[in-house]
């Protein structure tokens, strides 16, 4: 009789080890990946993000069993089969849509996190380049699903921004056309969207996620004080016991269990809004049917992108594209402009402790200003004066950053 090895049945840890070294992976991955121990919760917004994006994965899922990509039938299958035939689909619906509203909050929470405490210097670039590449691609995936409803606010909003890639005084029409599949949206511009929300984008988003964690395990994430670690020493000091000396901490238990009290408080808020203020992530104008003879008093963007809407809107129609593509690439940049080797937190940086408290408030009033008809001359001149100080913030930028260089070089 053959003797029978334990030890070498199938799909044990053994034998998945001996394999694709499932061990290893899990110890450089994992509990011997080292963090920073000053750090605050600001640094789980990389895992509240990831959690998120997992929700509306699934919750996309439900709502595809249902939904109908068809200009005839889609808003009646979001509005009156999903909400009101399909037991729980109410609920589907608004944890989707809720899911898509604040995942751009954590964005920003994420992004500015990184621009304050440097996250994106020092070799630390992919980190940045790859998070803005997920900055873009989550952009395109809420764009993409605003036009599934098919409601009043989808179809023109649709018909907005497209019109950009006309590229204004260039008047590209036949690419336009070519992006829409016809002269209007219709069953062609719907479809194809409806492609690209459903999968290539979730891919690209996927992909990109691996690429941003990848970076992020060599070099390793930074700290509060922007301090070079030694992460051999302080990894052999916990390792031997003496957890106080050492300044470092293993990625799991420890970080982990953190992140997961973050996540948890997340969660509580996440579906206190789904249950009871759901209503702030779904416009009221989209609950009307699209139609194309009908042009809404006033057409803006979601929340999230009315920032960059109102640096396109106050200029003329070339001026308005190319202030509104500066926007869009400037923060690829970021990493390249900051001429200053100083990696400290903004708040032991001098004046780029004031740029960036400026840029923020910056960025919040454009964001409030996109939102207003631009009929009340005030609010139009507050959204130019706005504008004008966003576009101005970058040139400023590598000045003071400049002169924190020749600082350091002097000290």
């Amino acid at each position: 009789m053959a003797h029978f090895d334990e030890n070498a049945k199938p799909f044990s840890n053994k034998w998945l080890d001996e394999r694709i070294g499932l061990n290893t992976l899990m110890r450089v991955l994992n509990t011997e990946y080292w963090i920073p121990k000053d750090i605050n919760f600001l640094w789980a917004m990389g895992m509240v993000l990831a959690a998120t994006f997992g929700i509306l994965l699934v919750s996309g899922i439900f709502l595809l069993m249902y939904y109908k990509p068809d200009v005839a039938t889609a808003f009646d299958s979001v509005n009156y089969t999903i909400m009101s035939e399909v037991g729980y689909g109410w609920l589907w619906r608004h944890i989707h849509g809720v899911g898509a509203s604040i995942v751009f909050l954590i964005i920003y929470i994420h992004m500015f996190t990184g621009i304050y405490y440097g996250s994106y210097k020092k070799g630390r670039e992919l980190i940045w380049l790859s998070g803005m590449g997920l900055f873009v691609a989550f952009s395109a995936e809420a764009f993409s699903g605003y036009m599934l409803p098919w409601g009043q606010m989808s179809y023109w909003a649709g018909m907005v921004i497209t019109e950009l890639f006309a590229g204004g005084s260039l008047e590209a029409v036949g690419l336009v056309e070519w992006i829409r599949g016809d002269y209007v949206p219709g069953d062609a511009y719907l479809t194809r969207f409806f492609m690209l929300h459903v999968l290539l984008i979730p891919l690209v988003i996927i992909g990109l996620i691996v690429l941003h964690f990848g970076t992020l395990r060599l070099p390793h994430v930074n700290n509060q004080e922007g301090a070079d670690i030694d992460y051999e020493e302080s990894a052999a000091l916990w390792k031997a016991g003496n957890r106080k000396e050492s300044k470092v901490i293993p990625f799991s238990p420890v970080f982990l269990s953190k992140d997961l009290f973050v996540m948890g408080v997340y969660f509580i808020l996440f579906f206190y809004l789904v249950f009871y203020h759901f209503n702030f992530a779904m416009d009221p104008v989209n609950f009307d049917p699209a139609d194309g003879l009908s042009t809404p008093a006033h057409i803006y963007p979601e929340w999230y992108f009315l920032w960059s809407y109102e640096i396109l809107r106050p200029f003329s129609k070339d001026i308005g594209l190319i202030a509104f593509a500066f926007a869009q690439v400037v923060f690829f940049l970021l990493p390249f402009l900051d001429r200053s080797p100083n990696v400290a937190p903004a708040h032991k940086r001098g004046l780029f402790q004031i740029w960036f408290w400026v840029l923020l408030v910056d960025m919040i009033i454009l964001t409030a200003m996109g939102k207003l008809p631009p009929t009340d001359p005030t609010f139009a001149f507050v959204g130019l004066v706005s504008a004008v100080l966003f576009l101005l913030m970058w040139p400023i930028l590598i000045v003071i950053t400049m002169f924190e260089k020749k600082i350091e070089k002097g000290a």
